[in-house]
């Protein structure tokens, strides 16, 4: 097969990357960490040759190389915005490196009066030419958050849970959602690691910041990413630590995490490991359900509804406990010749969940379960200044193989009391089944960059997706019914220019998105197989200008192609039911926007806004089906979406931080004809998409005061609101005027208090969501937890 024969032509492409490495010529260099404490990196140090051209900058962990040096001393020039520039003197000798490791001291000239800070990685991800975000996680390490919660509250991001912990959500920017939406652990697709690890079961102790971008995503994540895309990025300090935490609370909810590093300075080789584990009863109170009352009944089954009659009452949950549970452990080596990183790694992610509801509330289960497990290897590869000086390569290869089964087993209709009725069919309104699901997956990427000078560079990044789906009822036949493959390609290339004296900064790039399908689909009476490819280029640029050093404006374009997800195609065996016929959606994004930021004595301000525009063709969205109690992925000709946002932060010093963000955002059926046979308007043309807010906003509150009772310590309060405005659940164009259905204004409050002691050693939280317990309804008109409360216990070691 075609797709066959492409699959080994990439991978063969893989390897012969890899052994480039291996032929790699090394001279002599100098190389250190800039630091201005024990652990404490300095990036976007300027590290420089005296009396030369040659310099180079120190990256997020503080590191430095300068390579290409002839046998000699050297007087290497360090310095930083805010600290005391350095000069040592270093001699060089032929085939080997020497180490300058130095720690620059704060310019202690007028530190009283004003303070001066070097630019954050988050700043720099900000000043970007793409439309961007970047969150610094470190603020949020104390509480209960996970992933989910901490990115709902920024700018143009709306996150829809269907429930509690554990649940289905959809995840929005700037009005595309779903799968338009890719997410990655420092740069790796996360979905490779198994269908069990999700942004809303990731505890928030596991990142060190996290990137969004909106709309348009760099070439090296390598990405179909239409709609935007989430990084989130770990700790990459090359140093030991070791933190762990625990939470109780509200709901029986227990979340775990660990995350630590040993470093063996004689060898140099590092073992990581991370692992966290979440467990909730989920038995939270639902407000104004229906149940049944009367009736002949035999324990909990109702056996004759004579005299049985709906109430309208509060019930809790009672088949909704969730577990997940993941583990990851790499070893590998760092800063060697022939490698700056080369690191092999597995993992594994699993979970069982009870599901209490249909993709609506109304849809009442008491025995359907789900169970997951996933088992990976990787193998990830860099090196810098590869063969010649500003080449730098990165390799990344895993295998995986992710398996699920959902067991519906009883002919029984539930009701929110536990009571039920038997009926002729299975609680999700089909057969008894247990479903199995198999899908092994091989993924490689290759990303190559060449930096031609200070002004111009290049990268090119390419990669390789094959995965194979197998799925079957095993009550009824071992064998599988509905098998399927898909195969991904794509490949990027990005110019970057950096003019007036970095200034104007611009990125030209194209992609080619490869597709290769395989699947049956019923046809005149039977199943057959149908292979499909799907071919076609994308391209865009991004732009960014400083008119001041902290005043920017930027702009970017694309024009993108989103590839169908194995789920939409092949079903979830459980809500999504599979659509063999649905197609790529395409998208023309723009985004406009601009930044500026400025410091007076311990004051700090910065403020945001842009204004996006996408218009989306054969838009994917998901449109419930009553039959089947599912949803089902289906395209609509054209969809528009434009909006608005902004945010506003304010620092001061080290003990208040107050930031509010708000977000408009108009998505519109733009499709006019059902087909193209009619001449008449759809009823729909010009509504709304509906189940989708459109405005929204946040406002995050933090005081803290350092040396709390004793030197060391930080006792900090952190008050977060959230504000929803209400959106139609199903198109406005059908009912009556005051019949249609609706999700209501919500406004939100959370509360958390903090203590932290021995400089962050030992820490303790006590947090609050939903301060005011009201009713609060996302995803479908699911309604959310009341009121929770939860307890936290943190140990940090460096």
């Amino acid at each position: 097969m075609h797709s066959r024969k492409s699959l080994r032509s990439g991978l063969l492409l893989f390897i012969i990357a890899l052994s480039c490495w291996a032929n790699a010529q090394n001279s002599p260099s100098i190389s250190g960490y800039i630091t201005t404490g024990p652990n404490a990196a300095l990036p976007g140090s300027s590290v420089s040759i005296k009396n030369s051209t040659i310099g180079t900058t120190s990256d997020a962990q503080g590191f430095f190389e300068i390579r290409d040096l002839k046998n000699g001393n050297y007087t290497v020039e360090i310095s930083a915005l805010g600290y005391l520039k350095v000069s040592q003197t270093v001699n060089v000798k032929a085939g080997k490196t020497a180490t300058l490791n130095v720690v620059l001291k704060e310019n202690q000239t007028n530190l009283n009066e004003v303070q001066v800070f070097g630019k954050t990685e988050t700043q720099v991800v900000k000043e970007q030419a793409f439309a961007a975000n970047a969150i610094e996680t470190k603020q949020f390490a104390n509480t209960t958050a996970d992933l989910n919660q901490v990115l709902n509250r920024s700018a143009g991001v709306r996150i829809r849970e269907q429930g509690g912990l554990g649940s289905n959500f959809n995840f929005s920017i700037n009005g595309l959602s779903g799968k338009a939406v890719k997410y990655f652990i420092d740069g790796v697709p996360m979905e490779i690691l198994g269908s069990a690890m999700s942004l809303n079961n990731i505890p928030v102790n596991i990142a060190e910041r996290i990137e969004v971008y909106k709309g348009v995503v760099p070439v090296q994540l390598g990405s179909d990413a239409m709609g935007g895309a989430v990084n989130v990025i770990t700790n990459q300090k090359q140093s030991n630590f070791l933190d762990i935490s625990h939470s109780y609370g509200s709901f029986n909810t227990h979340r775990s995490s660990l995350t630590g590093q040993y470093v063996h300075k004689p060898t140099g080789l590092i073992l990581k490991g991370t692992a966290f584990f979440n467990y909730s009863d989920n038995n939270y109170k639902m407000k104004g359900v229906e149940i049944l009352q009367g009736g002949t009944r035999r324990g909990d089954q109702i056996t004759d509804l004579t005299g049985a009659s709906f109430v309208v009452t509060d019930a809790r949950r009672f088949h909704d406990k969730y577990r997940s549970a993941m583990g990851q452990i790499e070893v590998g080596v760092t800063n060697k010749k022939w490698a700056d990183v080369l690191f092999a790694g597995f993992g594994y992610t699993g979970g069982t969940q009870d599901l209490q509801t249909g993709f609506e509330q109304t849809i009442v289960y008491g025995n359907v379960t789900r169970e997951s497990k996933a088992f990976s290897g990787n193998l990830r590869y860099k090196k810098t200044d590869l063969l010649t000086q500003g080449l730098d390569l990165s390799l990344f290869a895993s295998v995986t193989k992710d398996s699920y089964i959902t067991a519906d087993t009883l002919l029984r209709q539930y009701y929110w009391d536990g009571s039920w009725t038997a009926k002729g069919a299975s609680e999700m309104g089909s057969i008894k089944s247990v479903s199995h699901i198999n899908r092994p997956r091989s993924f490689a990427r290759a990303n190559l960059s060449y930096t031609l000078n200070e002004r111009h560079s290049f990268n090119i990044n390419y990669i390789i997706d094959h995965l194979k789906n197998e799925s079957y009822n095993a009550l009824i036949s071992p064998d599988d019914d509905m098998p399927g493959v898909m195969n991904k390609q794509i490949l990027g290339v990005a110019y970057q220019q950096e003019l007036l004296d970095k200034k104007w900064v611009n990125t030209f790039f194209a992609k080619y998105y490869g597709l290769g399908l395989e699947r049956k689909k019923y046809i005149e009476q039977a199943y057959r197989t149908v292979d499909t490819t799907f071919n076609n280029f994308g391209y865009g640029i991004a732009s960014r200008y400083k008119i001041l050093p902290d005043l920017g404006v930027k702009i970017s374009l694309e024009h993108a192609y989103r590839l169908q997800e194995v789920e939409e195609m092949f079903g979830d065996g459980l809500n999504i039911q599979p659509n063999p016929d649905l197609k790529p959606e395409s998208s023309d994004n723009v985004n406009v926007g601009a930044y500026y930021g400025f410091r007076n004595n311990k004051h700090r301000f910065f403020f945001e806004a842009a204004g996006f525009y996408r218009n989306a063709v054969d838009f994917i969205y998901p449109v419930p089906d009553q039959r089947s109690k599912a949803l089902k992925n289906e395209n609509k000709s054209s969809v528009r979406v434009t909006g608005f946002e902004a945010e506003f932060r304010y620092d001061y010093a080290d003990l208040l931080a107050f930031n509010i963000n708000a977000t408009y955002q108009n998505a519109v059926n733009m499709t006019k004809f059902g087909n193209t046979a009619s001449t008449t308007y759809e009823a729909t043309y010009k509504n709304k998409i509906p189940n989708q807010p459109w405005l929204f906003g946040n406002a995050n509150l933090t005081i803290g005061k350092s040396n709390v009772f004793g030197t060391g310590n930080r006792l900090q309060f952190n008050w977060f609101t959230q504000y929803v405005h209400w959106f139609y659940l199903t198109w406005e164009a059908f009912g009556n005027v005051n019949g249609k259905s609706t999700i209501p204004n919500q406004l939100i409050h959370n509360a958390s208090l903090s203590y932290s002691l021995h400089d962050g050693r030992y820490n303790i939280s006590a947090e609050c969501r939903n301060l005011t317990d009201d009713l609060a309804f996302d995803n479908f008109r699911l309604q959310k937890p009341g009121r929770a409360f939860s307890l936290k216990l943190r140990y940090f070691l460096k």
